[in-house]
Formats: C-alpha cells, structure tokens, sequence
C-alpha cells in the first residue's frame, strides 16, 4: 500500500534548483530570524543538538509542482505505482476511475508550504505561503532536519517492500515533528490539559484542518487517513513515548510496525511484539505488500463502517502478505494474514465476512470443511480459509472474478516465521 509514501513524500520533493534565495547563517530575512528562534527551542524540546544548522531557501509554487513531479517518478516508478493502484482497487479502498498517480500530485501540491528535503539536506519555503503557516512549517520541518542528524530519513523513505514498517517509522517521524511542534507553540507543559477539550479536541482541530482543503476534502476515505495516521497517531505514540520514557530519545529504537505505533504492549512491553514474516509462494514481484494492523484495520472499517467492530477484529494482527495476481479475465488478490491467538482469526474471519457480505452484496456464504467460507456476488468470487500453519493461526483471503478458479495460492505452500 502507498500509506508510507503519501505523507513522506513530503520528505521527497525537491533537490536544489537554479533559481534560489538561501536564507543561511546570518542572513538577514524574517525565514532566518524565526530558525534562530526556533533551533534553541527544539533543542530543549527533543535533548538533541543539531550537529549543524540545515540551509533555509525559498522556491515558487510552480518549481514545486515541476521538481515534486520529477522527485515523485525517481522514487515511486510508474509499474510500482500502477501496482499499488490495482491493489487499492481490489481491496475497495479507492473507486476504479481514479487515476491514483493523478491524485497523489493534486493533494501533494495542495497541502505543501515547506518541507526538509533529507538528500540536500535544505529546508525549503515555498514563496507566497500564508504567514502563520511558514512559521509553524519551519519549526515542524526543522524537527525532520534535527531527526536526520541522528536517523537516515533518506534510507528510510526510500525502503520497499513493507510499506507497514514504513508506515511506522514515518510515523516517529512525523508524530515527534507535530509533538514538538505543538508544544513550543504553547509554551511546553502537559498538552493534553493545556489544550480545551484535550487530546481528542486537538485530533479533531487537525482532522478538520486538512479537511477545509478542497483536494484533500474529497479524497477517498482510505487515503485521507493514510495522510492523517502518521500526524495523529504518531502525536499520541510520541506522547506516551515521553511519558513511559521520559529520558530516552524516541530516534533510539524505531517501532517496526503499525501496530507498535497503536499499541502500547506490543511496542513497551518485554519483548516487543515483532511481527510474523510472511512468505506467498512463488516468485515475489512489485504487487508483494504488507497491510499492516492499521491498514487491515482500514480496509475493514471502508466496508462495515463500524469503527468499534474494525479495531476490534484487526487488534489480533501479528504479520500480513498480499499480492496482486491474474486470475481468469481479470484481477485478483491473495492475502494471508497471521493473528496471536485462534480467538482473534475467529474475530478477524467473522468481521472479513461481514465486510465481504456488504461489499459485494452476497448471501450468507457457503461453509466447507475446515471452515472455509466461499461467497458470490456482485461479479466476485471470494474465499476465506482459516488455516494453522507453523503453529500459528492464518487466515487466507481469495477475491477473484467470478468464473476465475479461487485455487491461486496454495495455503500449504504459505510460510510463517515468527520473529
């Protein structure tokens, strides 16, 4: 899934162009004065010290548009992006007219007043950019330029593969950014009582912040909380960090998964919940992905839209594998999820049905042996097969076109390796 890649390409867009205004050092400008102010503020914030003050430099909103496009292509190849596209379509999560590299641009180019661009290790201002929103953006981008003195934001956003993981280091990332943030421009203290209405008053002052914009505002449900997930959930981990540890650095030891990110147990508590690697058979290609506890959690809240049910059902996650494959006169898709206990594939395989039930409007499934639950509607034909592998309890998902054979991966071939 492109959930990594939505909000850290903010993290991507620019390398240095010809027409520039560097605001470095002891330049004289506004853009300076507010580094100079900020850089002592985020150093008492975070316990870090930057190990040298990240260039300031300006560009149009035109020169955005042309480098986010070229910086877009160098890191998400079209296959890859036509790859995601397909998988976002078969999972429902985005309708089958949108062209999604299309999108991505529209809302990226939206949403940008400055960034800190890790490869040229500058911070950039786009030129025209309302007052109030530069200021709270330089100090929100030097966090990133801080991070990338102690972590390789490059490496990470340049990782494939496991979108989950880079869903949740993104999420450090961006949350810490928002954390500190927030709290230099609030003068320090606790902010959940410093805020009116706390915690959720704040998650809903962002939520509506990036909602008044038109382009985000009519983006798919699926993609608005893809955006959203690294800003408010990485807030709250990084608030819970603070207080569990209050003399560590959150850059010691990344969370490896979303469900670090949601969980307090399975990223404090000893050991640390790792995921289960799962391995599909046959050769792996550029649709191979991880969906991740939030992303499982997403996909089953698009279609029941009943936030209690999907958390609930997606809670027992510990390890995923998709892929995007032909089947017959169309695409299909083949998902193997591993859970912590018998109970929470139950749950999960409960609540997958119901999804599938109200997506494709089907009748109550046909039941085979062992469980497996066969159902038919709307064109599509899907399989869900409870299974025990390696000892552990798996839960195998089969969408096709109807007609097509489900028989597209053999679940005894599907390999379990808790870590």
């Amino acid at each position: 899934m492109t959930r990594g890649r939505l909000a850290f390409v903010a993290l991507l867009l620019l390398a240095a162009c010809d027409r520039r205004r560097e605001l470095e050092g002891g330049a004289e400008g506004p853009y300076a004065r507010r580094v100079e102010r900020a850089i002592p503020q985020i150093e008492d914030e975070t316990g870090l010290k930057f190990k040298s003050k990240p260039r300031l430099e300006t560009r149009s909103r035109e020169q955005v548009r042309e480098f986010l496009v070229k910086k877009f292509d160098e890191e998400t190849p079209a296959e890859q992006l036509r790859s995601e596209e397909r998988a976002y379509k078969l999972f429902g999560l985005i309708p089958d007219t949108l062209n999604l590299r299309r999108f991505l641009l529209e809302l990226l180019t939206e949403q940008i007043v400055g960034y800190y661009d890790p490869e040229t290790k500058v911070l950039y201002v786009v030129e025209g950019a309302p007052d109030d929103q530069i200021g709270i953006t330089i100090t929100h981008e030097l966090v990133h330029a801080l991070q990338d003195q102690y972590v390789n934001l490059d490496s990470i956003q340049r990782a494939t593969g496991n979108s989950d993981r880079q869903a949740a280091a993104q999420a450090v990332m961006e949350g810490q950014a928002t954390y500190e943030q927030l709290q230099i421009m609030l003068g320090g203290g606790n902010l959940a009582t410093r805020i009116p209405g706390g915690v959720d008053q704040l998650r809903q002052t962002i939520r509506e912040s990036q909602a008044a914009m038109p382009i985000f505002g009519n983006a798919p449900m699926a993609i608005q909380e893809s955006l959203l997930f690294p800003y408010l959930s990485g807030w709250e981990f990084t608030r819970r960090f603070k207080i569990q540890r209050p003399r560590a650095s959150i850059l010691d030891s990344l969370p490896v998964s979303t469900e670090q990110i949601l969980s307090d147990s399975a990223f404090f508590g000893k050991p640390r919940d790792v995921p289960s690697e799962v391995t599909l058979p046959g050769p792996a290609d550029s649709t191979d992905e991880t969906m991740g506890e939030f992303g499982t959690r997403l996909f089953l809240f698009q279609h029941l839209k009943d936030h209690t049910t999907a958390v609930t059902a997606a809670a027992g996650w510990d390890g995923d594998r998709y892929r995007v494959v032909r089947a017959g006169n169309g695409d299909g898709i083949e998902w193997a999820t591993v859970w912590d206990t018998p109970l929470d594939a139950a749950q999960f395989v409960d609540a997958l049905g119901q999804a599938i039930e109200k997506r494709y409007k089907t009748p109550s499934p046909t039941v085979g042996p062992n469980g497996v639950r066969t159902y038919s509607g709307s064109g599509r034909t899907v399989v869900i097969t409870p299974r025990d592998i390696s000892h552990r309890s798996v839960v195998l998902y089969v969408d096709v076109p109807a007609g097509s054979s489900t028989a597209i991966v053999d679940p005894g071939r599907i390999s379990v390796d808790a870590r």
